[in-house]
């Protein structure tokens, strides 16, 4: 007699536990309002820290990196902070490198030190450091559940793991800053496409930009590439060929949306001529993007779940790994470049949530630092049965790399 497969018991089981563990998040994030506080927004804005001067250059020799934020600030006291409102205009600064703020000490000392600058004063300084460098520049945006620090102490990681010689930039935006506030961060993000679409285009048509290196995390994948988009219409085609390197990791992305629309108009065949190209790192270990398909109901783009059982059945047939990725641009494939690569970071997964491989785990650390780069067949990738999809594969046995020197790069 033959047994039944318990298979889809265990399915369901798991979608069951998710679908229980989500729902919370999705009561407290859609009936919860978020808490205007005690004191009047435009109090926080009104001192002049909030609102500096052309003239005024104090504070900015000793911050390395730039900011453009919406947040709201908090300047009533000398430590200007970012809080996890909506701001009243975009503003622009300078921070330091969060890495002499103690990991332990309590959330609300974890500050970063930073500096307002008037925004024209901002593109000059900008402009100067990119001239410098060939006209390079890193632009990073977060994603779901970040503050100022932690978006800034990545943002500074990922500098140094990239040994990155151009400005780096950070794009912050409202983030709430909690697990069960995900709704709310969607509704910021969508919130502040135009401020960083605008932004992004000011950077691209910028005389001094060359090259464009777009990173986000996460739920920062869908503020990134409508704006890119956006640029692709609106500017000529020498400017927004300056964003040539787009890197999504864990992206939060619709798979289905990000093939039909996004894929076809910035991965166009003259986009890639001109050497734009996405890199994607996924894995089907990330429990925040599993939590999120289970949410949204259709696989995220990180996330590379079979939402075809039949496709599914198909690969396992062949002894293939039941994953699904977003498929090439077909009308791209007779470019000899790649225009869409997907990396498989589940064998070397780190972490309890799986969702920031690319800054905790060795070899996904260094093939990250690769794509930023440029380099776009790095050391260590494993070919699949799909020509644009790569696996990292696991560490071998008795190999016990240092990942925290290795994606820290501490100095």
């Amino acid at each position: 007699m033959r047994v039944p497969s318990l298979a889809p018991l265990r399915r369901f089981a798991n979608g069951a536990r998710w679908s229980i563990l989500a729902l919370p998040w999705l009561i407290a994030g859609c009936v919860t309002p978020v808490d205007y506080g005690k004191i009047p927004h435009s109090a926080y804005v009104a001192p002049e820290r909030c609102n500096p001067p052309a003239t005024s250059s104090a504070g900015i020799s000793d911050k390395p990196f730039f900011f453009v934020t919406s947040r709201l600030p908090d300047c009533l006291t000398e430590n200007i902070s970012l809080l996890n409102h909506r701001g009243d205009k975009v503003r622009y600064g300078r921070f330091a490198d969060p890495r002499n703020v103690a990991e332990e000490a309590d959330e609300a000392e974890r500050k970063v030190a930073l500096t307002f600058t008037d925004t024209q004063q901002w593109w000059t300084g900008l402009a100067e450091q990119m001239t410098a460098a060939d006209g390079r520049v890193l632009l990073y945006v977060h994603g779901y559940k970040e503050t100022f620090y932690t978006s800034s102490r990545d943002t500074a990681q990922i500098a140094r793991l990239a040994n990155f010689a151009g400005p780096v930039i950070q794009y912050s935006w409202p983030s709430q800053n909690a697990l069960l506030k995900y709704p709310v961060d969607e509704t910021n993000m969508y919130w502040d496409e135009r401020n960083f679409r605008k932004f992004l285009m000011q950077l691209a048509q910028l005389k001094s930009t060359k090259e464009i290196v777009l990173v986000s995390h996460s739920l920062g994948a869908r503020l990134v590439l409508p704006s890119v988009e956006f640029v692709d219409r609106n500017v000529s085609n020498s400017d927004s060929s300056v964003i040539s390197n787009i890197i999504l990791v864990s992206p939060d992305v619709d798979t289905q949306d990000f093939e039909r629309d996004i894929a076809e108009e910035i991965l166009s065949d003259r986009r890639v001529r001109n050497d734009r190209r996405i890199t994607v790192y996924a894995s089907i270990n990330d429990r925040a993007l599993s939590l999120s398909d289970g949410i949204h109901g259709y696989p995220r783009l990180g996330y590379p779940r079979c939402f075809d059982p039949f496709e599914a059945a198909d690969l396992k047939a062949k002894n293939l790994p039941e994953r699904c990725y977003a498929r090439h641009p077909t009308y791209a494939e007779a470019v000899d470049k790649a225009a869409l690569t997907i990396i498989d970071t589940t064998a070397i997964s780190r972490g309890r949530s799986g969702h920031s491989n690319y800054l905790v785990s060795a070899p996904a650390c260094r093939d990250f630092a690769a794509a930023v780069n440029g380099k776009r067949k790095p050391e260590g990738r494993q070919a699949t049965h799909l020509a644009h999809v790569f696996i990292l594969p696991p560490i071998p046995k008795g190999e016990k790399p240092d990942h925290l020197a290795i994606c820290r790069r501490a100095e």
